[in-house]
């Protein structure tokens, strides 16, 4: 399986992204300014917002484009319908929630098997919730110090109006799929569209 491992911090330096998005602390971040660049073209936009959007949710070009294909397939505007799709995944669910630091933290315990959905345990980070499912910590990883850990942190953190968190049963009720208004990403998903329709 293909891994991306770029370091975090400079690849939201070169794609403009506050780490902060990621679930890191910007802290870290370099004081210097970027390098200027000579004026960007159309398909250097498009080709950056893809990038980030990829960047962002942690997914490669193949598993990405089918995402668009889905979402052209589906009622709706397109690039509406991708923001939906990426924030539906079962890894980015359990970021927003507040068990994990950041979303590659969140994958990683989605990997290992750490969470329910329903009552099922679900290994599968790109697996899409739908409105009423339930999502929570399994029996035996309740005590685990980075989940307790990631649920101190993200006290400060508002969870979107989309989800709902029961701290004390360590579990999440998805109440609907996000609008596009609910999805705080800094993402022109429309720069993406016009990049594969071309």
């Amino acid at each position: 399986m293909a891994i991306d491992r770029t370091p975090v911090l400079k690849r939201c330096r070169q794609l403009g992204i506050d780490p902060v998005e990621l679930g890191y602390s910007s802290k870290k971040e370099s004081i210097r300014q970027p390098k200027r660049r000579r004026k960007e073209s159309e398909y250097g936009m498009q080709l950056r917002e893809k990038q980030k959007a990829k960047f962002i949710y942690g997914v490669l070009e193949k598993q990405f484009h089918r995402y668009y294909e889905r979402a052209l397939k589906m009622p709706g505007v397109t690039g509406e319908n991708l923001m939906t799709l990426l924030e539906s995944r079962l890894d980015n669910v359990v970021f927003r929630l507040g068990f994990a630091r950041t979303r590659r933290e969140a994958r990683q315990t989605v990997r290992h098997g750490h969470f329910t959905v329903n009552g099922r345990r679900v290994d599968i980070p790109s697996f899409l919730v739908k409105p009423g499912d339930v999502i929570a910590v399994g029996e035996k990883y309740r005590d685990l110090l980075p989940i307790k850990e990631a649920l101190i942190q993200s006290e400060r953190f508002e969870v979107p109006g989309w989800l709902e968190v029961d701290i004390e049963k360590l579990s999440g009720n998805v109440l609907s799929l996000p609008s596009r208004e609910q999805i705080s990403t800094d993402i022109k998903e429309q720069l993406i569209v016009e990049f594969y329709s071309k």
